[in-house]
């Protein structure tokens, strides 16, 4: 079932980059005005449209060879992989936003929800976890390898980022 899912996962999204991002690349004026140029979004659509013809068969030989697997029905899929798939859209979701709400509130809000996923009910310990290894992951990754994490396009977030970022340049300050 899990292999099902991943590859209609996969054709989908191959489907959105053949829409989006492959037919709307541009073409140089030179390029298109010349009939006997092969253009340069020919090649990446026949791949896209080769591994979607592909993916397409895969599937169909998924569902013909598991047709009769009583493990292979909506309800195994409901009882054995919930938590799989909604971690995996609890991910896909996180990516969505990280940009607008930051690193901060975007770390804390996906580390509660995960662990509240993976059956820690404890919403008070839930938080401070959440909150410390939060701030443990932007210390390593912001003040030891000097990557920018996103700071939140949302004044609120951006605000709580730079305060943050504010008091861990102080520490780092006073330690060093």
């Amino acid at each position: 079932m899990f292999e099902l899912i991943c590859n209609i996962i996969l054709w989908l999204g191959l489907l959105y980059a053949y829409f989006f991002n492959v037919l709307e690349a541009p073409i140089p004026d030179r390029v298109a005005r010349n009939p006997y140029t092969l253009k340069p979004d020919m090649w990446p659509k026949a791949i896209i449209i080769l591994l979607l013809i592909c993916i397409a068969i895969n599937i169909f030989n998924i569902i013909r060879k598991n047709k009769n697997n009583p493990e292979f029905s909506l309800d195994a899929l409901l009882t054995i992989r919930v938590r799989l798939c909604l971690g995996i859209f609890l991910i896909v979701g996180a990516s969505f936003i990280l940009e607008p709400l930051g690193y901060m509130a975007t770390c804390v809000l996906v580390l509660f929800l995960y662990g509240f996923l993976l059956g820690e009910h404890r919403v008070i310990r839930l938080a401070i976890f959440s909150i410390l290894i939060t701030l443990i992951l932007y210390i390593v990754f912001s003040v030891l390898l000097a990557v920018n994490l996103p700071r939140g396009t949302i004044t609120e977030f951006r605000n709580f980022s730079l305060y943050v970022e504010s008091l861990v340049s102080q520490v780092k300050g006073a330690i060093f």
